[in-house]
């Protein structure tokens, strides 16, 4: 078994916060003991690149339960958690290779380590597995039947793939499904990058001024979070109907060029470039906190503001001081990448049940119909989605309602009126 892991001596303490975790996963250990008994990934070969965390850990074994073979690398290199990526080598013979910190170059390699297994599966959050195939790894194509996406941004790579014709072979965009986005993005981003951002700097939110860029389901997330904690929230938005929700939602919203003047914190979540750069540096007060949650750190023009800075400095552990020419300071969170898991945990176990069990089913789904699928981004199959609420709901032990049959039948005719 191959492996490139920083320390396996955290091996025990990374299984204690593996099964603490997984207390709160009680849809993933439901699909689980399935797997254990029908098997239904047996001998099959995935590649999964994700943040190793506790919560990826439940689904790596989850994954391992029914019968494949789990190759696993970090799909961020501050994403990490070395002692969990220890307890999968040690506890569970997963290949995995991950470690905090990691340089590009070793990102990069531990990629292909990843993919030397040659997967039938890929399973990705921000489509840098797919990339590489596509680009640096085509003999691996004649293998693969599918794969899954875990992320926003990545189902936005993915797509462009699929539009312009490049795209090789199925993905199912797991991040659609709605018991993914409408919960994973909104709670577990707003909490955990909330969570990121006290950790790293000890500040206080209330009364200060906190731009929020994206009102995607992540930016409403840290939006609701923060203002909870007393901020004054500002929007940042290019969609006109993003930003009329905002402005529903009680929120100002502003441009970016008048919101870096006034702004306290700032986080940006679009998935876009170069959200905050230069010209927004230029007028940002001394003190000002900038982070990212958006799965890349181009979301912030790093490169423009280390080059206005007359010096810099590691001045707490994941904070960054540019201070510039003019004797203004500007700190940045976890050196732009995402700020929850950089200098957090990321998203609590209870959200990552459902997106987690989103991959494991879509997993399964794709080893049983890969054959008749086209190579293009599907969606989430609508039982598969139900099948997660309903799952989910029956561990929360919360009972819902059924439609009579005269309701069942009002709805799907078209004789009756009013």
């Amino acid at each position: 078994m191959n492996f490139d892991i920083k320390d396996k001596g955290l091996a025990d303490k990374g299984k204690l916060r593996i099964e603490w975790a997984a207390q709160s996963m009680p849809v993933l250990r439901s699909i689980q003991d399935r797997f254990a008994q029908e098997k239904p990934l047996k001998d099959i070969r995935i590649a999964a690149c994700l943040h190793v965390t506790t919560e990826t850990a439940a689904l790596a074994q989850t994954l391992q339960a029914g019968g494949a073979h789990v190759m696993l690398c970090a799909s961020n290199p501050l994403s990490t958690q070395d002692d969990v990526a220890a307890s999968l080598v040690v506890h569970n013979q997963i290949s995995v290779f991950s470690i905090k910190g990691e340089d590009k170059d070793t990102y990069y390699r531990h990629i292909h380590s990843a993919l030397a297994g040659r997967p039938q599966i890929t399973m990705d959050d921000g489509a840098d597995l797919v990339s590489t195939i596509h680009s640096e790894r085509k003999e691996l194509l004649a293998d693969i039947l599918g794969g899954t996406e875990e992320t926003t941004t990545g189902v936005i790579r993915l797509k462009s793939m699929a539009a312009n014709g490049v795209l090789q072979y199925p993905i199912i965009a797991v991040n659609d499904a709605n018991t993914k986005h409408l919960f994973d993005n909104r709670y577990g981003t707003g909490q955990s990058t909330v969570d990121g951002i006290i950790r790293a700097t000890n500040r206080l939110l209330a009364g200060s001024n906190f731009v929020v860029s994206g009102y995607g389901w992540c930016g409403r997330g840290v939006a609701m979070r923060a203002a909870g904690m007393g901020a004054k929230v500002i929007i940042t938005e290019v969609d006109p109907l993003r930003a009329l929700e905002a402005v529903m939602d009680g929120y100002q919203v502003m441009p970016m060029s008048e919101a870096a003047k006034i702004g306290d914190f700032f986080c940006t979540l679009t998935g876009d470039i170069h959200v905050l750069r230069r010209e927004h540096f230029e007028v940002m007060k001394s003190g000002a906190i900038i982070s990212n949650s958006g799965h890349f750190n181009v979301e912030l023009d790093l490169d423009s503001l280390a080059a206005m800075a007359a010096a810099r400095r590691q001045i707490r552990e994941f904070v960054e001081e540019y201070q510039l020419a003019d004797g203004r300071r500007i700190y940045v969170l976890g050196e732009g990448r995402l700020v929850n898991l950089a200098a957090a945990e990321g998203h609590p176990s209870s959200v990552m049940d459902m997106s987690f069990a989103n991959q494991a089913l879509c997993a399964e789904h794709m080893v049983k119909n890969a054959a008749a699928m086209e190579k293009k981004v599907y969606g989430v199959p609508v039982e598969i989605d139900k099948d997660i609420a309903r799952l989910k709901l029956e561990a929360m032990k919360i009972h819902i309602d059924t439609l009579t049959a005269e309701q069942d039948k009002y709805l799907n005719s078209w004789e009756m009126g009013t």
